[in-house]
Parts: C-alpha cells; structure tokens; sequence
C-alpha cells in the first residue's frame, strides 16, 4: 500500500488507507488497474501480485479455473518456491536440493528499509481479511498450494532437516552480529565457521560481510540490466514502482530509463522558457 502509493492512486485519503480499502475492495477496482503502454499489460498494485509476478494476467482474477490450471502448470515448473513467511526452511531446502554449500544461503538478519508509517501495525478485522480472501482469490490459491508443497518437501527429508535448521539459523545469526560488530570495528578481522556434517569450513571476512549484505540487491540489478561487459545505464529497466508513479501523476510508461530520459528531455523543450524560470525561482 505505502510502497507503490496506492493511496494516491485509489485516491483514498483517510489515515488508515489499508482498513478503508479492505471494507470494500471492489469499490477501487476501476482505481487500482494501471495499464502500461510499453507492453500492453495491465497491473493491479491491490491484486494477486504474487500470480502476477508468475506470468499470471491480471484479467483472470476472477477465473478460478484458469487460475487452477496456470497453478498446476507453476506446480510442474518449479522444483521448490520459497515462502517469505518460511524463510529459513526454504532456504535449507533449496541448499540440499542445489547441493550448495551453507555459506551459499547465509543472509544478513540486520533489519533493512525500516520505515514508520501510522498504519504499518494495522490489524485487520476478521470481515476484513474475508474481503481480502476474495479480493486476491488466486494469490491466497497460489500461497496455499505452494505452502503445502513446501511442507510435503521438507517432512520427505527426514528428522535430520530440523537439526541442520537448527545449525543454520545460529550460524546465520552468529555471522551477522561479527558482521556489523567486531569485523565493522576491525575490519581486517575475520571469522572462521568451522567443519559441520552439512559444510565444509569457510571464512568470513569484510568482503564477505558486503556480499552478504548485498546479495540479493546485487542479483536484481544483474537480472534488470541489459547484459553486456560495460554496463550502460541508460537501458536499465524502469521500476514497476516509477511506472506507477508515472500514472498516479498522469505521465506515460517505459521500459527502458533510457526512453524515459528522452520523454522528459522532449518535455522540458516543450515548455517556454519564462514558465521554467518562474518554476525555480518559487523553489529558491
């Protein structure tokens, strides 16, 4: 909700935008679909992200058949999903399904983005969640298949998964707390993770501590970008994120920042000189 502006966009106002959209979600249904031009698709920030994000259109929210058929073919598709709200296990799972080392899946635990908002701790009515339960009928379908899944996986592996788990989540822990105290303060310390029956020894040191804090964002941006050996950042990919902006404000939509960037070039050459001098002088 606060993320992508959706308040703006479903031009809400009340303090609480989560309760007030979640007392009736289809009354915004008309608000929250934004179309982007550059690939002819349309996006609801309120609905089925998840499904979404898996190739799902947004047009078969209310087609539970299709849904069910397109996550069967997800079911066939991938091996494992890892589940947010399961993380640690997801990510024991995806080390021996990849025979991965554990220093592949170690991440940092130090709390990131922390943003304060007045409605971030809401906790919606149980009318509320009903509604919601409806509104994203094939996210909720999509989490449920794969959360099974995930279980059925990990009671295959046998009593000797939880105690790797176990293993892990203090390995996890121990290393970020010498990440951001000891090796911050000493950055040429290092920590040794000795020998264990799920991996073998391995160090930690400063870079390793920066990769870690990095992976994940590191990763995307290798996904996002236009392969080539010199990175041109004019074909980086445009966020969903500023897409929506775009709309919210009435701009249009881009793939490439490289076509944005010539938008707004084309558009400050459009507007008279005088007007563009009155608008820095009234912003100091």
């Amino acid at each position: 909700m606060r993320f992508y502006s959706l308040p703006k966009l479903l031009k809400i106002t009340s303090t609480n935008p989560i309760k007030t959209f979640l007392e009736n979600p289809w009354k915004y249904k008309n608000l929250s679909e934004a179309y982007f031009s550059f690939c002819n698709v349309t996006w609801d920030g309120t609905r089925n992200h998840l499904a979404f994000d898996l190739g799902y259109p947004t047009e078969g929210a209310d087609d539970m058949e299709a849904a069910e058929r397109y996550i069967k073919e997800l079911e066939y598709d991938f091996k494992l999903v890892l589940l947010l709200e399961h993380l640690d296990e997801s990510l024991v799972l995806l080390r021996r399904l990849m025979c991965w080392e554990m220093k592949d899946v170690v991440y940092d635990t130090a709390p990131k983005n922390v943003v304060n908002y007045s409605y971030e701790s809401y906790n919606a009515t149980p009318e509320e969640l009903a509604n919601l339960r409806r509104w994203k009928a094939v996210d909720y379908r999509l989490y449920d298949t794969f959360n099974r899944s995930l279980w059925r996986k990990i009671a295959g592996q046998g009593p000797d998964f939880y105690r790797e788990l176990h293993h892990y989540r203090e390995l996890k822990q121990n290393i970020s707390w010498f990440c951001h105290g000891e090796q911050r303060r000493k950055p040429k310390l290092t920590l040794t993770v000795k020998t264990s029956q799920w991996s073998p020894q391995f160090v930690v040191d400063a870079r390793y501590c920066k990769e870690m804090a990095t992976r994940s964002w590191d990763m995307m941006k290798e996904i996002r970008q236009k392969e080539s050996f010199k990175v041109d950042t004019r074909w980086e990919i445009v966020l969903p994120v500023i897409n929506v902006r775009s709309i919210i404000n009435g701009r249009p939509t881009f793939k490439y920042r490289i076509e944005q960037i010539k938008y707004v070039k084309e558009l400050r050459r459009k507007i008279p000189k005088h007007k563009t001098f009155r608008k820095r002088r009234n912003h100091g």
